[in-house]
């Protein structure tokens, strides 16, 4: 179970602030579903989310982005899962150039990374 990953991608279309820039509870929404899918896969169950011991918002991530989300179990008790998340932009708009433009980020760029615990009810 300890390494268990999940990756899911998005394609960023709303933003929240001026500039298009995009809230940072819109990362923390994606790791609550990547956190979804691992309980199900590591334990057969959704899981709830008992809360974040770290967040860190590391740089912008904008309407037009295409991000990517992992979730990985980094340890596991009894009921809890210790699960570390990663938001990294692959993919960003480039308005400067024409509506529709966007080139794909080589590296990616990480823009969020937590640490959260999960816990799933007691194996039947």
């Amino acid at each position: 179970m300890i390494g268990t990953t999940v990756t899911h991608r998005r394609y960023v279309a709303n933003s929240h602030y001026a500039g298009n820039l995009v809230d940072g509870a819109y990362a923390l929404g994606l790791f609550g579903d990547a956190a979804t899918e691992l309980c199900i896969r590591t334990d057969g169950d959704e899981g709830l989310f008992a809360g974040y011991e770290e967040i860190r918002f590391v740089a912008p991530i904008y309407a037009g982005d295409v991000v990517e989300v992992t979730a990985s179990v980094t340890r596991v008790g009894t009921r809890s899962r210790r699960v570390e998340f990663s938001c990294a932009i692959h993919c960003r708009r480039q308005p400067e150039i024409s509506e529709s433009a966007s080139q794909v980020l080589e590296p990616p760029v990480v823009a969020v990374v937590a640490t959260g615990t999960v816990v799933v009810p007691v194996s039947r």
